[in-house]
């Protein structure tokens, strides 16, 4: 097995990790205070939001130019430089920050200035980390990266809650060990890098003034720049703690930890796919990239169909087991219905936005990218302030614009380049799930719930399983043996 799928392979493990233990807190431990889950769960994502305006997208040039950079032996210089420029723009964007409340004064009402003694620090590790995470990703090294930017910010969450709840400790003590997990992912960053390359710090301009090289390097950092706003789960996080309260932010966030497991067969998808896209395009070899894209996209859509009826057919009886048995979560279980539904069509387009940012029409993506971020904060703001929907207003928004940027990248990739991601395979595995999903939901429910939560999703899996073996849509055969289990833990 070579560096890469060996590191592809490991990154999935460690996604899957993640998960795991996202999926356990949310279900079992958060739900005891939604309150101050959600305000660790509006920190974190606000100060993500908030991070592009300081890294201005140099990150991405550092893997840009990072094999021309190195051939003339100036890759520390690019990362010197970088970090000094991320500096010199955080000492501006704080600057801002704190001019803002004199042009808006009810600045001061917002969640964001009452807790900034704890985001704007945390802007500032987070930015370090992202040029580190960039830079690191060129030496073919993404396993420990993964680790500090998967694991460590779940433990920072789950650490952080139990001193809260759990040893009764202040919410100054609960926010100081939160913020010295990312003290410490930085700290393991640096240490890292120095470890793949010895860190020499080169501060020198004549390399990037040769040629106006800096000029290549600060348009290629201002289209990235440009490419970071789509995040819209941060932007939901930020919108719903400021206009709807922490509560309903830490439901949002344990539902989001549940439709999260929908895109599970979507982890390191795109560091296995990227090398074959790149070739294809580079090749002109549109019929093998559409057949690839079709393959891959069926599969992606088909796993997350199943687990997505596994999901809505046993939440009912899952939520008994939650503290409080789940009852602010059930009343919002639309939600799941509504984001699941959206995460699917997500999944169904597979590597879409990858293909666009391969080719030579990577600026559309950061046009569509944009779209997507304005779409998502009209469409939240507008069902905020002119419906009582609140957490179900919130999963329309996303909904509706997640749909629309994918229908739109669906639309440009089959005009620019004749491939779809669609397939009437598709259709079937709609119809089969959707059959399963209605048997089991109509099928008697026993008065214990744990058997309900294990026979309802088995019923749903059985019919699947029966469905497909007729159809022969996806070959589960090639999933379910011996072989394929030794040959992915086979690592030489």
């Amino acid at each position: 097995m070579s560096v890469v799928a060996r590191q592809g392979f490991k990154y999935s493990i460690i996604g899957y990790i993640g998960v795991f233990i996202g999926m356990i807190s949310a279900i079992f431990i958060f739900p005891h205070d939604f309150e101050f889950y959600g305000k660790l769960r509006y920190i974190l994502p606000t100060a993500e939001m908030l991070v592009p305006f300081v890294v201005l997208g140099i990150s991405y040039s550092n893997v840009k130019f990072f094999g021309k950079v190195k051939e003339d032996g100036k890759n520390q210089n690019m990362l010197s430089l970088s970090l000094l420029a991320m500096v010199i723009n955080f000492v501006i964007f704080a600057i801002v920050f704190f001019i803002l409340p004199y042009i808006f004064p009810k600045f001061v009402n917002t969640q964001a200035w009452k807790i900034k003694e704890i985001i704007l620090p945390l802007v500032l590790l987070l930015s370090f980390c992202a040029i580190f995470n960039k830079y690191t990703s060129n030496f073919k090294r993404i396993v420990v990266s993964n680790i500090f930017d998967n694991l460590l910010p779940k433990i920072a969450n789950l650490g952080a809650f139990c001193l809260f709840y759990y040893a009764l400790l202040s919410e100054k003590i609960a926010f100081a060990f939160f913020f010295g997990m990312f003290a410490l992912m930085l700290t393991g960053y640096i240490v890292y890098t120095n470890r793949l390359e010895k860190i020499q710090f080169d501060f020198s301009t004549e390399y990037f003034k040769k040629d106006d090289f800096w000029k290549e390097f600060f348009n290629y950092s201002f289209f990235g720049f440009l490419g970071t706003f789509g995040n819209y789960l941060a932007i939901n996080s930020f919108m719903i703690g400021e206009y709807l309260g922490m509560e309903e932010n830490g439901i949002y966030a344990t539902l989001y930890a549940l439709i999260s497991l929908i895109s599970i067969p979507q982890l390191g998808l795109f560091n296995i796919s990227a090398p074959i896209i790149r070739k294809n395009l580079a090749d002109g070899d549109m019929l093998e990239l559409d057949r690839f894209h079709k393959k891959t996209s069926l599969t992606l859509y088909f796993l997350g169909a199943v687990l997505f009826s596994c999901i809505m057919v046993g939440f009912p009886y899952l939520a008994h087991f939650m503290p409080k048995k789940g009852v602010l979560l059930r009343e919002y279980e639309p939600v799941i219905w509504i984001w699941g539904s959206a995460v699917l069509v997500d999944l169904a387009t597979g590597f879409n936005g990858n293909i666009i940012s391969l080719s030579k029409y990577y600026r559309f993506n950061i046009l569509v990218m944009l779209l997507l971020a304005g779409l998502t904060i009209g469409l939240n703001y507008y069902f905020i302030k002119n419906t009582d929907l609140q957490l179900v207003g919130i999963a329309l928004s996303t909904a509706i614009s997640l749909t629309t940027y994918n229908v739109i990248k669906i639309a440009f990739n089959y005009f620019m380049f004749k491939v779809s991601p669609l397939s009437i395979e598709m259709i079937f595995v709609s119809i089969i799930c959707t059959l399963a999903l209605t048997v089991a939901i109509v099928l008697p429910a026993f008065e214990n719930h744990f058997i309900n939560l294990i026979y309802k999703p088995a019923v749903v899996l059985l019919l699947i399983f029966i469905g497909n073996h007729f159809t022969k849509i996806f070959p589960i055969e090639q999933y379910i043996n011996m072989k394929f289990i030794k040959s992915i833990l086979k690592f030489k």
